[in-house]
């Protein structure tokens, strides 16, 4: 016998849920913002910055700040550091990654000291190691060759960090825009950047390998190992072609991009071929992270970087969560935010992050769309 009144409550449930469903909307609002948990993957942080970190909890932001062998930042030392007391001081909110110095990688013993300083990092927190552009663009062995991301001297510490399921984050060659004149650059960031560091600007530097070549020895290092996880930051240093960045990402499995200061070259894309960049977006939704490259300046105030990265962040926010007309002080011409699903904002704002770095961040117990203020930092 049927039983009509069990078939009224499925019915009533059932068309609860389609409405429930057709009420809730498909994409984020601007007032969404600060109440999605969400991670910038890609920032270098060092010294004390409560204003910055309580401005980066207001706006709903975990971090992952990351060392790097960079003369514009303290030694590499004074990095790890400022990032294990950051990490303990804002264990909700901060995550580090370690990084190791190439100088001197033909020499007798460095391999051994540059896996005992990587083992300690890692104990002391570290969840991922940066290698850098200056294995590629800087450095030399004592013969005067150029030592490249893919020279057997590295073979055993990515070979460890594999074997461990460390999380490699990878920043080889520069933007295609480095081998360029400068008038001849897609973005005003870039011909700023290259301008005020003329080492880095390689069409002034003939002897150093060009583009192509730094991209090579980088997929020739992930060849030889494809146990790695990788994540090629700054969208692979493929950035001027999201046709490029899905080429790689379907050639190594195992790696992941990340955005960061790479957005302006998508939303220059997004110009002429806006449904192209967001279909990039959802077809590889599960291999980006966000990131934004936000560094402190050496006389950059806490509170000027909070003001700062709120700003970056909202901007972000209007192109990959929006779909208003934009205008970039980068280049000339408007786009439209690419207005990406909800389910694609959580992924690449946060869900990826926590997959590829389980633990980083301590999570609290408030939820991630509350809105209301966590309890600890």
């Amino acid at each position: 016998m049927v039983n009509v009144r069990k078939l009224w409550l499925v019915a009533l449930l059932g068309a609860s849920g389609a409405a429930l469903a057709q009420s809730a909307p498909a994409t984020y609002a601007a007032a969404d913002f600060s109440r999605v948990d969400k991670v910038d993957s890609h920032v270098h942080l060092y010294g004390e910055l409560p204003v910055f970190l309580a401005r980066a909890q207001a706006d709903g932001f975990r971090l992952l700040t990351i060392n790097v062998n960079y003369r514009d930042f303290p030694p590499p030392d004074v990095q790890l550091r400022d990032a294990i007391a950051l990490r303990r001081a804002w264990p909700t909110r901060v995550a580090f990654a370690a990084t190791f110095d190439a100088a001197g990688s033909e020499s007798p013993g460095w391999l051994a000291r540059t896996q005992q300083r990587l083992d300690a990092a890692l104990a002391a927190g570290a969840v991922a190691v940066k290698v850098w552009k200056d294995i590629g663009m800087q450095q030399r062995d004592a013969d005067g060759h150029v030592v490249m991301i893919d020279d057997p001297r590295f073979a055993p510490i990515f070979a460890a960090l594999a074997k461990r399921g460390v999380v490699v984050l990878g920043h080889q060659g520069e933007p295609r825009n480095a081998w360029l004149a400068l008038d001849a650059m897609t973005i005003n960031g870039d011909r700023e950047y290259f301008s005020e560091h003329p080492q880095y600007h390689m069409a002034k530097h003939p002897e150093w390998p060009s583009y192509e070549q730094q991209l090579a020895a980088r997929d020739h290092m992930l060849d030889a190992n494809p146990r790695l996880r990788f994540v090629g930051v700054h969208l692979a240093s493929l950035e001027w072609d999201v046709d490029r960045v899905a080429a790689f990402l379907d050639h190594y499995p195992n790696a992941s991009v990340d955005l960061a200061a790479r957005v302006p070259h998508l939303q220059l894309q997004a110009v002429k071929a806006r449904e192209k960049v967001r279909a990039f977006f959802i077809k590889y939704q599960d291999r980006i992270l966000y990131g934004t490259d936000i560094s402190r300046g050496r006389e950059q105030s806490d509170a000027q970087l909070a003001d700062e990265a709120h700003a970056a962040w909202l901007v972000d926010w209007d192109f990959l969560a929006g779909d208003s007309l934009m205008h970039s002080t980068e280049f000339a011409g408007g786009f439209r935010g690419l207005a990406l699903p909800r389910t694609v904002i959580d992924k690449i704002y946060g869900a990826n992050a926590r997959r590829l770095l389980p633990g980083a961040w301590a999570q609290t117990a408030v939820s991630p769309r509350s809105g209301a203020p966590a309890k600890n930092p």
